[in-house]
């Protein structure tokens, strides 16, 4: 009997363990493969049946990537919007979440629930409406838009976070504060904003990785102004150096570039997302 608990206990750690390679193996084969594309020649990306490894592996694309003015070009104006677009997230969202968290009046609960439901909407349909109202402010064609554009999918989510770690704060905090002579602004950021650090990392994180990610609207108002481009419809736009073939080698080369950061960024907050998530989902 025993045996058999032994045998059936050691049987699901193998089951377990093979499951989470598997796992792990689906997550990072598609990056593996975009690296050994980058790293490989025209004539053996091409080449049937293909191959797991380069068999002369070169830095090609990867200086022909760097090269690219234009690449370059979205390189910079991704990280002007998406710097831009998280400090606004954080600022607007924190002062929303802690009014939404720690005062108390009449709709509340309903403004939580409207402010999650601007979540549910999928960007292909406010495209038509947000594009008027973009163009009739004069700012198609500029980073201004976008910057614009992206806050509706990131300042939602940022409040709705923020919101869920102002309620988990003790009230005896903000009673010393006041009894020590703060003003309630005072007690919001010097007292209350800074043990909120795990919310703000992890919203400000989220929101850099889907403002740096983000095409639809990207494409949509710099379409008359390639200067505006970010880095992904910069990618979208490569024409390689070779006339008339599709530059696969390029446009992995530019994906590794552009990947790595932000692996790099979750990886140096990976604690820091962990405490934010769980707080923001369990404590809320």
């Amino acid at each position: 009997m025993v045996a058999q608990r032994n045998f059936s206990f050691y049987l699901g750690k193998a089951l377990f363990f093979v499951l989470v390679v598997l796992i792990f193996l689906f997550a990072v084969f598609p990056f593996y493969w975009a690296l050994i594309s980058a790293l490989k020649l025209e004539n053996e990306l091409i080449r049937t049946p293909a191959t797991f490894w380069p068999q002369v592996p070169t830095l090609q694309n990867f200086q022909a990537v760097f090269q690219n003015g234009s690449f370059l070009r979205g390189l910079l104006n991704s990280t002007i919007i998406a710097s831009a677009v998280v400090l606004m997230a954080l600022v607007f969202g924190s002062f929303a979440a802690y009014a939404l968290g720690r005062l108390k009046f009449t709709g509340r609960r309903y403004i939580l629930y409207i402010i999650l439901a601007m979540t549910l909407f999928p960007q292909i349909s406010i495209l038509p409406g947000l594009f008027t109202l973009v163009n009739q402010l004069g700012m198609y064609g500029s980073i201004t838009s976008l910057m614009f554009s992206y806050l509706i999918f990131t300042l939602p989510f940022t409040t709705w976070v923020m919101t869920s770690f102002f309620k988990t704060l003790p009230g005896e905090l903000e009673q010393a504060a006041l009894v020590d002579g703060c003003t309630p602004f005072q007690t919001f950021y010097r007292i209350l904003l800074p043990l909120t650090a795990p919310a703000l990392v992890t919203t400000g994180l989220l929101a850099f990785i889907a403002s740096w990610n983000e095409y639809l609207f990207a494409l949509t108002f710099t379409l008359t102004n390639p200067q505006a481009d970010t880095v992904t419809v910069a990618i979208a736009k490569f024409t390689g150096v070779i006339a008339r073939n599709e530059p696969f080698g390029e446009i992995m080369a530019a994906s590794i570039v552009v990947t790595v950061p932000l692996i790099a960024l979750v990886m140096f907050f990976q604690r820091r997302i962990v405490q934010g998530l769980t707080a923001g989902a369990v404590k809320g």
